[in-house]
């Protein structure tokens, strides 16, 4: 680990740009911040330590670790528990009976989960490219890269923050906590005992999400005790899915409901951000085109929240219908992403998850 006279040296360098763009009034942001979705996903295959290296090189602010948890307790990367696709598992037969189907979050899964392996037998892994019919050049990376842990990612991140003199932000998703709570971890608890060890995650950028409600009320005044600067994001699914954990206790309300102007303010409660759909932000129909912009992003900032939306994706299927072009749908187009984020910054948008860091950073900049 860096010395605390070290880290705090580099810390200076730029932590004062990305505080001011986190902590003031959304109209006074100077630029909307870039997060790496899983890392440079676009590039190499997703929570996978060269993918977080890649975004740091893109020119990304913040990095996005997923997490999940170990069968003995130890919070690992991934973007869910379920690593079928994500990973080899299916090709050591040791694990074959490992397989089964549980319910997760409200829906049932089938596959392999990081519950039922320790993390020495997930480190014998690979990663594998997820979207493998669409990013077919992200294929030459499968079976690089092991799984990391989230130890090891802030690690990684301190060490580039450290070479080149830049500070990276982390915004770690805290995955499938009703369910982990079910199953007798403690993801929470493990997570701050985690930030609080680091120097790094105690004086970086630090943003926390959940898709669920009650985990961010409970560790808010833990977290901000570790990492003042720290803020937390309520992830937003359809407008028509219940947050887990309120699924779970047998409650009615929506994600639609809480992106109501009643519902923000209510959120503003435990939450300093929101991070909905870019199709939260301007509905599209059915063929995937672009319809009216929602209120959404003006709403979250009148509730005094931040807007942190999720996706932008460079391939053209991802894209809304006007901006795609004529070279097919798996193909990239990085003058209609550009052109996408574009359009949300013009709503007033205070950051974006993207799986392009570099044709985020560009969006961004092409501003001055």
């Amino acid at each position: 680990m860096l010395s605390r006279r070290k880290t705090l040296g580099l810390l200076s360098l730029a932590l004062p740009a990305l505080h001011l763009r986190a902590k003031a009034a959304p109209s006074l942001a100077p630029k909307a911040l870039v997060f790496a979705h899983r890392g440079a996903s676009a590039l190499r295959p997703e929570h996978t330590l060269a993918s977080y290296a890649r975004a740091m090189a893109d020119g990304a602010d913040f990095i996005e670790p997923d997490l999940v948890m170990t069968k003995d307790g130890v919070l690992v990367v991934r973007h869910e528990s379920n690593i079928a696709g994500t990973t080899d598992v299916a090709d050591h037969p040791e694990f074959a009976s490992r397989r089964r189907t549980q319910m997760i979050d409200g829906r049932e899964d089938t596959g392999w989960f990081t519950t039922d392996f320790t993390l020495a037998e997930l480190k014998t892994l690979r990663a594998r490219e997820r979207l493998s019919t669409i990013r077919v050049h992200n294929t030459r990376y499968d079976d690089h890269f092991t799984i990391p842990t989230f130890e090891e990612v802030i690690e990684v991140v301190a060490a580039e923050a450290a070479a080149c003199g830049k500070t990276f932000g982390l915004v770690p998703e805290l995955k499938h906590s009703t369910h982990f709570h079910a199953l007798g971890h403690d993801p929470e608890a493990t997570f701050l005992k985690i930030i609080a060890s680091h120097e790094y995650t105690r004086q970086a950028p630090l943003e926390v999400q959940s898709f669920e409600t009650g985990n961010l009320g409970r560790i808010r005044k833990q977290i901000l005790d570790i990492n003042p600067q720290a803020r937390l994001m309520l992830l937003m699914g359809e407008r028509n899915q219940i947050p887990p954990d309120l699924l779970a206790a047998g409650k009615k309300t929506t994600f639609g409901d809480l992106m109501t102007r009643d519902g923000l303010t209510e959120i503003r409660r435990y939450a300093d951000v929101i991070g909905p759909s870019n199709t939260d932000l301007i509905p599209r129909d059915a063929k995937g085109a672009w319809l009216e912009p929602s209120t959404l992003v003006s709403d979250a900032h009148k509730a005094g929240l931040l807007v942190h939306s999720y996706t932008a994706r460079p391939e053209n299927c991802f894209l809304p219908a006007q901006l795609r072009n004529d070279a097919g749908p798996t193909a990239r187009n990085p003058a209609g992403m550009i052109a996408e984020i574009r359009r949300y910054l013009d709503l007033g948008l205070d950051g974006f998850f993207t799986d392009d860091p570099a044709l985020g950073r560009k969006a961004v900049d092409s501003l001055d």
